[in-house]
């Protein structure tokens, strides 16, 4: 059952906030991994009431916004996104009284509440699975998910090729004969979005957490909901390599689209500048910035750029389209270089080029940071909003030597699929230097922290003058206060060495230098901000390698 919401009022979006117009077009927003952020209770796990207490550092911090990964009731095959009831609180995090309380206290410190939706898949343990389970073949229960007779002479074999991003086949056969489609673990069964119940159900799940005051929701697998009629073969093995790449008869289908207009025009009925970002994954940007057109999504996740190596030529390569295909669409584009999915960047820059974004080596811990302050400095120079992820304000590397028998990512146990080592980038935070789980809770946690967290924490890093911490305060304060950074949509590329970008923003400059060695280039003016040292002289500045800098010709 869901549990019911007792307070009299939504709650308040304070004066500083509602004044803001269009503040999504320049926002930071920080990502919280509920589970890995704060445990107020001891029990080892992260929950709300954590995340409340911890909302002065994200107001310190400089953030305009706070994403919240799935808190919903679930059994939690797949850390939460495999939700049961989308109108409660897991009792592990809290209940609708502790969302509440959170909500309010962001708003009353400035702070937007982002919540993620989930409308591709629900738990296998959703009273909709379950009645559909029970009322058996043909039943008009089963027509709100993917139910199939399956092939083969006595249906033993699944009604299509498709596999799950978690590895195997995305068909799981029940006791009765027939299969049902998960795209993702078993326990997540895929809703049928040509069935107008479920069309009904979300745009009613939207008004509940709009009526709880949240400021918008992040959408899990926007790219998903809606299948290619018949459900037809791809056609051949190894079809995850074409996730991103290629089209998709499951991902990136043009009926999304009637969705997303739909459910904007639900968020269009509330005061406050409520927003949707998608989760995305399209095989080109052109391709995302159809969901960010005027009546649809107001964001989508730039997966291009997170994907980019730490190289000019690329980066400027996937910039300039970035810019490029949001443009005719008028939305802002997005940057981001970490979340709950992918190896930390201070992991992913530490090692080679080419490994992807889900790497199990440590690399060059030394170099891995110095490329990930630069990056930071660059993607909060670009125009439009950026994304980070819990803990990358302190520089945390990912855990990659987390013993087998504590992993929980689910695709880890599939065999196949994704590599399954998601639960390096979720290991709980250090807020001190001491304690059980350096200041995370007094019970432990539910992954283990290195030795190292301690001298990485808030507590270690707070006031000491070039820690990575510091340095993202000074950007996001300068970020503020500097009236050409922020929203925009383009930047006046400036002649730099090979090796090197930079770029004018007004009276801004950013330079970049992603090689590794140093370079020289013009003193563009006064120093703003730095990740690593550099040294002037005669009108010229000599970089570092992997030292990004900043500038006013103010």
């Amino acid at each position: 059952m869901s549990q019911q919401h007792s307070a009299a009022d939504p709650a308040p979006t304070t004066v500083a906030i509602a004044r803001r117009r269009d503040w999504w077009r320049d926002a930071v927003i920080y990502q919280v991994y509920p589970r890995s952020f704060a445990d107020s209770n001891g029990d080892g796990m992260g929950d709300l009431e954590g995340v409340r207490a911890r909302l002065p550092h994200l107001r310190d911090l400089g953030v305009d916004a706070v994403w919240l990964s799935p808190f919903y009731a679930s059994p939690q095959a797949d850390a939460g996104y495999d939700v049961a009831d989308y109108r409660a609180v897991d009792p592990m995090f809290g209940n609708l009284l502790d969302a509440d309380a959170l909500i309010r206290d962001a708003h009353a410190l400035g702070l937007r509440i982002i919540v993620d939706l989930v409308p591709n898949h629900s738990s296998d343990q959703h009273e909709w699975f379950k009645r559909a389970l029970s009322e058996g073949p043909g039943s008009p229960s089963r027509d709100r998910y993917h139910f199939r007779p399956g092939k083969g002479e006595n249906g033993e074999l699944p009604p299509n090729d498709w596999e799950s991003i978690f590895g195997g086949p995305a068909w799981t056969r029940v006791a009765d004969g027939e299969w049902y489609l998960h795209l993702f673990a078993p326990e997540q069964p895929d809703f049928n979005w040509d069935h107008p119940a479920v069309g009904d159900e979300f745009r009613s799940i939207l008004r509940f957490w709009l009526d709880m005051g949240v400021d918008g929701f992040r959408i899990d697998v926007a790219h998903g909901l809606v299948k290619a009629e018949g459900l037809p073969d791809l056609g051949g093995a190894d079809q995850l390599k074409l996730l991103g790449n290629d089209v998709m008869p499951f991902f990136d289908q043009d009926g999304v689209h009637d969705v997303y207009r739909q459910w904007r025009h639900v968020l269009d009925e509330y005061a406050g500048e409520r927003i949707f970002v998608a989760e995305a994954w399209t095989p080109t940007v052109e391709r995302t910035a159809n969901y960010v057109r005027p009546d649809e999504l107001h964001q989508a996740f730039n997966f291009q750029y997170l994907s980019t190596e730490w190289d000019a030529k690329e980066l400027r390569t996937v910039i300039d389209r970035t810019l490029e295909a949001m443009r005719p669409v008028g939305a802002p584009a997005t940057w981001v270089l970490s979340n709950h999915d992918v190896t930390r960047h201070a992991t992913r820059f530490a090692n080679p080029p080419g490994l992807g974004t889900q790497i199990r080596t440590a690399g060059d811990r030394e170099l891995g940071l110095r490329r990930a302050r630069a990056a930071t400095l660059l993607m909060l120079a670009l125009p439009g909003s950026a994304y980070i992820y819990q803990g990358e304000e302190l520089g945390l590397p990912d855990v990659v030597d987390l013993p087998d028998e504590v992993r929980q990512d689910p695709a880890y146990f599939r065999g196949a699929g994704q590599d399954g080592f998601r639960d390096g980038c979720r290991v709980p935070i250090p807020w001190t230097r001491e304690g059980s789980s350096y200041g995370f809770g007094d019970g432990g946690s539910w992954l283990p922290q290195p030795a190292s967290w301690g001298e990485l924490s808030v507590e270690a890093q707070t006031g000491v003058a070039g820690s990575t911490l510091e340095l993202y305060r000074a950007a996001l304060a300068a970020r503020r206060a500097q009236p050409d950074l922020g929203a925009g949509d383009g930047v006046e590329w400036l002649r730099a060495p090979e090796g090197v970008l930079a770029f004018r923003r007004g009276e801004f400059v950013c330079v970049a230098n992603t090689g590794g060695e140093s370079v020289t280039t013009p003193a563009y003016g006064r120093v703003l901000l730095a990740s690593g040292e550099l040294t002037e002289a005669d009108g010229e500045a000599k970089l570092p390698a992997d030292t990004t800098v900043w500038w006013t010709t103010a």
